[in-house]
């Protein structure tokens, strides 16, 4: 199969659709918070962050940037980019559709101002439409190859497969069971909005709910793994995409972690604790062999073979400089930060800001966490319940 030129051109544009939408997003927030520094304070979760303003991305915009970016090189210069510009839609789908409900919610008012959140509720609408129109431009513009000279699928080698089969799902395995503790620790009148956001659990104004994004990444990981083990042609586009997002929550969460120098306490912390930092130290291994199992290269499919083909595959088969024949080197990850930081011993973790406003907290607290929560695709943090509960 190879893919037409009027398909590769039109996911071409599509994908920059999508980045440009991301990358006024982020370019707004550097301005807003006051620069990457402060940026990246409020991504990784720091309590102490010094944003001037509420920024409206997350990690997970980070991460979707550089995937849009690839996915328009890849389908420009690849006759076989089909399978990447799908996982780039459904990527998009599943980490966006919360924004449809979230930007017009009345626990937003007062968040962000309405001319922001109408803008923001028009660019959810266009990166969904968008998102759905790389799928069907993905499967629509595939053709039977008219020549034994045309490019062919590249398929992740069997030790390949088998790797990155473990580290996602592994990684898909431990973020479900961080979602089923949430649901016998979690009040029952908060944990609906867990996952769909609400007065106590916020989120920025272009992100998803904590437990909306760690299911959405988790069940990416999932799909991905099973496809990598079988070799699907479609599995080094979706893991990648996937171990983009784990390597970012894993790095992300790891900064935070040495930030607050809660290594040097690590002992002294809960059990709860404990696993919530090996978790996050997991998510950068397994984002990282991923990335590194499944970028550098695969088997080419040989027609009449069912995929069991000859010849190597290598940089220029993927996102790399060379033109290629599937999916090279992906990102490399959210959220942005994780679902918030682990506290120091005998304080419990927040999933908001406190009462008094974005910024304020109780006299005597510790500072808190930065306006908005610590939106992200890691675990959750241990959910001990804050004062008052």
């Amino acid at each position: 199969m190879t893919f037409t030129r009027g398909a590769r051109i039109t996911g071409a544009v599509l994908c920059a659709v999508l980045a440009l939408i991301t990358a006024g997003w982020i370019v707004r927030d550097l301005r807003v918070t006051g620069g990457p520094a402060e940026l990246w304070e409020y991504w990784a979760g720091y309590m102490d962050a010094r944003a001037k303003g509420v920024p409206a991305t997350s990690q997970g915009s980070g991460v979707l940037l550089v995937v849009y970016v690839l996915a328009a090189v890849a389908a420009l210069r690849s006759s076989i980019a089909a399978s990447v510009l799908i996982a780039t839609g459904v990527a998009t789908l599943a980490v966006r559709l919360p924004g449809v409900w979230i930007t017009g919610s009345s626990w937003m008012n007062g968040s962000y101002a309405d001319e922001l959140r109408t803008r923001a509720m028009l660019g959810t609408f266009v990166a969904l439409a968008a998102a759905l129109a790389l799928v069907v431009t993905g499967a629509a513009g595939r053709r039977p190859a008219d020549d034994g000279g045309a490019a062919r699928h590249v398929r992740p080698g069997r030790g390949a497969g088998v790797l990155a089969f473990l580290a996602l799902g592994a990684t898909g395995v431990f973020y479900l069971a961080w979602e089923v503790r949430q649901a016998f620790v979690l009040p029952g009148y908060l944990y609906p909005a867990w996952y769909t956001g609400g007065e106590q659990i916020r989120v920025v104004l272009t992100d998803a709910p904590p437990g909306w994004n760690s299911v959405a990444v988790a069940l990416l990981c999932l799909v991905a793994a099973f496809s990598a083990v079988v070799r699907a042609v479609h599995s080094r586009p979706l893991g990648m995409i996937a171990a983009g997002f784990v390597l970012t929550s894993g790095v992300l969460g790891v900064a935070r972690t040495v930030h607050h120098d809660l290594l040097d306490r690590f002992a002294d912390l809960g059990t709860e604790y404990q696993l919530n930092l090996l978790t996050l130290f997991f998510s950068v291994l397994a984002g990282a062999v991923t990335l590194v199992a499944l970028g550098r290269g695969g088997v080419e499919e040989v027609p009449g073979t069912g995929g069991q083909g000859y010849g190597p595959g290598g940089w220029s088969q993927g996102w790399g400089p060379a033109a290629g024949q599937g999916y090279g080197q992906g990102p490399g990850q959210g959220p942005g930060p994780g679902y918030g930081y682990p506290s120091v011993p005998g304080q419990a973790p927040g999933y908001g800001p406190p009462p008094g406003g974005p910024h304020s907290s109780a006299p005597g607290a510790p500072p808190a966490a930065p306006p908005g929560g610590a939106p992200g695709y890691g675990p959750p943090p241990p959910s001990s319940p804050p004062p008052g509960w």
